[in-house]
Order: C-alpha cells, then sequence, then structure tokens
C-alpha cells in the first residue's frame, strides 16, 4: 500500500471533442437558412479558432453555436479567449479565439496557497503548468477536490494522476 496518495490539477481540453464541435458548428452553418449566403469560415488551428464572417451580428451566432455544440461535448466554455473583432477585407469581420491550455503561474500559487491555508494535511506542489497535491489519506484529497470546484477560476480545472 502506498504511504501517500496523489493527483495532479490541471487545465486541459479534449481536442478531439473540440474538433467535433467545430465540424458540428459548420455543417449547422451550411444547413441554416439565415446563415447559408455569409461565405463564413471556421477553421481550427493548434491554438486558436479564426471565425470569418460577413457581419457581427452573425458572428453573434456563430459564437453562440460554437458554445452550444462544445457545452454539448462536455467541453467547458473557459478554454474560450474571444479576440477583439477585426474588420477584413470585402466588408467582412475577424475574430480569433484562443484556446487556454494549462495553469496559469498566478492560478497555480492561488491553488497552493489555498490549500496551504485550508488544509493542513495536504502538500501542493507546482510543477509546470500542473499542481501536485499530496497527502496521506484520500479523504483529504477528495475534499480538496471538491473545495476547488467551489471556486471560479478563470480556466477550466481537470483533475488526473489520482493514485
Amino acid at each position: 500500500m502506498a504511504s501517500t496518495f496523489s493527483f495532479d490539477v490541471v487545465s486541459d481540453f479534449d481536442r478531439q471533442e473540440l474538433v467535433n464541435a467545430v465540424d458540428q458548428t459548420n455543417r449547422e452553418i451550411i444547413a441554416r437558412y439565415d446563415l447559408k449566403d455569409t461565405k463564413t469560415t471556421l477553421e481550427l488551428g493548434e491554438d486558436a479558432i479564426v471565425i470569418s464572417t460577413d457581419s457581427e451580428f452573425t458572428l453573434d451566432a456563430i459564437q453562440t453555436i460554437l458554445q452550444i455544440k462544445s457545452a454539448k461535448r462536455n467541453l467547458s466554455l473557459k478554454i474560450f479567449d474571444y479576440g477583439k473583432v477585426e474588420s477584413a477585407s470585402g466588408n467582412r469581420v475577424r475574430q480569433e479565439i484562443k484556446l487556454k491550455k494549462g495553469l496559469t503561474p498566478e492560478v497555480a500559487k492561488q491553488i497552493t496557497k489555498l490549500i496551504r491555508d485550508e488544509f493542513k494535511k495536504v502538500q501542493g506542489s507546482i510543477q509546470g503548468d500542473a499542481v501536485r497535491v499530496s497527502a496521506k489519506a484520500k479523504d483529504d484529497l477528495q475534499g480538496v477536490m471538491q473545495r476547488l470546484k467551489q471556486e471560479d477560476y478563470p480556466m477550466a480545472l481537470q483533475f488526473n494522476n489520482y493514485r
């Protein structure tokens, strides 16, 4: 039996689910009567999604569709970092949506401080863009998970490597 148990707090998303959500959004753009003739493009890059369409009104509609499709695929809407709307050539608008991945150093410090302040028998350590949480009892770790779920961080948190 292991003497200590641990898990990692990370901020990540399932890339394949995001690909599927973008694909479903593209299909709905093609199928919807009000979006059919807008010549909208939705491109998924390595770390961003670029939307190009004919007006800000259709841009809002496309963002809503993307959010709905992502939520149905259990993707957190906190992974999207919306950039400013830019005007592109031919009276079109363009927006880049960056995809957030990994904990920022500030959020990692907040998490370790919360663990230090509220859980005396639990240790938290920053390891790159993740936080390793360890304790002698599994119940303490589950308490930390519950407490972190209550907080509202600017990014989606997941717990993995639970051992």
